[in-house]
């Protein structure tokens, strides 16, 4: 029978893999990377479910589902210009069908991708936590950037349901769960300073949400997460929907490890319990 073995949290900035080719290893984002996949490593998954929201490369305006899961034999990438390698990633394509027809089954009005490529939010990760590509994944998109954003209790669900799939998948699979994203991120908008290009708006929201996850308070997480109150923490603040479907694979477990980066609105955390 398959089992989730573990879940992973990290942001996806797209200069972080120039950012440590020009500052070397020893920098704080390559050591928080280098932490999450110590944790990866440690429990050897077969297979990593990604919760992620496409930047409008993907997907646009004119087919922007609420949710989506990519289908295929292997996926391309970055497609938005990102400084750093392309990559060729495999898919478990049987899996990800499976749970496309069980999440509708479900209730859950998912749409499909059979030929599609990825961007940096996706790719940015595996560059450090899985640098070799070896591991296939399952993509599950969550519209995280564009009014209006869903719910974070039906994100929630729908971390729950690929949690029943999973326990249901009658094969052995040892699956881990990785959230890609920030919590307060503003990228071109009006709470920037003057000639910024990105920053952070609400601290203190990245904060706050890095404490009920810490201390495994999943409902109050999902009663304060309104559309309001992560656009509120910057117009890239519905990336902490990823996180929200994550939590709905895993329940209300603390994180063994976290650890956050307050000044740019994101952290790193990973959760295992062997």
């Amino acid at each position: 029978m398959a089992e989730i073995v573990a879940a992973f949290g990290v942001p996806h900035t797209p200069n972080f893999p120039a950012l440590v080719k020009r500052q070397g290893p020893t920098c704080e984002t390559a050591l928080l990377y280098a932490e999450v996949a110590r944790h990866l490593e440690a429990v050897a998954p077969d297979l990593l479910v990604v919760f992620d929201s496409d930047h409008l490369n993907t997907f646009f305006l004119d087919n922007l589902p609420t949710f989506a899961v990519g289908i295929a034999e292997k996926v391309v990438g970055p497609n938005d210009q990102t400084a750093m390698p392309t990559y060729t990633v495999p898919v478990d394509g049987t899996f990800a069908t499976h749970l496309f027809a069980r999440g509708v089954h479900s209730g859950f009005d998912l749409s499909l991708l059979q030929d599609f490529t990825i961007d940096h939010s996706i790719l940015v990760p595996l560059h450090f936590l899985t640098p070799r590509m070896n591991i296939p994944i399952v993509p599950i998109f969550v519209n995280g950037l564009v009014e209006p954003l869903p719910l974070a209790k039906r994100c929630h669900s729908l971390g729950q349901m690929v949690r029943d799939t999973i326990e249901g998948w009658p094969a052995k699979l040892r699956v881990a769960v990785l959230a890609s994203g920030s919590f307060s991120l503003e990228i071109g908008g009006p709470r920037l300073k003057p000639g910024g290009r990105s920053g952070t708006p609400d601290p203190g929201w990245s904060k706050r949400v890095q404490s009920h996850m810490e201390q495994g308070r999943v409902n109050d997480l999902l009663n304060e997460a309104t559309s309001e109150r992560m656009l509120a923490a910057g117009n890239i603040g519905g990336e902490l929907l990823n996180w929200v479907s994550m939590l709905g694979v895993i329940g209300d477990r603390k994180p063994r490890f976290m650890q956050p980066q307050l000044a740019q609105g994101h952290a790193y955390a990973a959760w295992r319990w062997d």
